[in-house]
């Protein structure tokens, strides 16, 4: 791999992130990403022949159900809207969040 990354890109990705950074912490942030793409360069030298990949490492697994529907702990669209503050169509309505200020 060897790629250095470059002030010019931590700056794109930052921007992109609406994150501002001064000039000591880009060339702080700079540095350490770069360290960290070299280790992860080293890990590639390590010889693997014979190891199987590990998806993880605590060898749980997952407990799967069926997707059953129970009609009997179901509200009726009605009921679950009956305690709303505000509805609208069939729907709740709830106080906007996000802004594009």
């Amino acid at each position: 791999m060897s790629a250095v990354i470059s002030k010019k890109l931590v700056d794109e990705i930052a921007h992109l992130a609406n994150i501002p950074l001064s000039d000591k912490e880009l060339s702080s942030i700079t540095a350490a990403f770069d360290e960290t793409l070299q280790v992860i360069d080293n890990l590639s030298e390590i010889d693997t022949t014979g190891i199987e990949p590990a998806h993880h490492t605590t060898g749980l697994e997952n407990i799967m159900r069926e997707d059953v529907v129970d009609n009997e702990r179901m509200f009726s669209q009605e009921e679950a809207l009956s305690q709303a503050k505000k509805t609208n169509v069939g729907y709740f309505v709830v106080p906007r969040i996000l802004h594009n200020d």
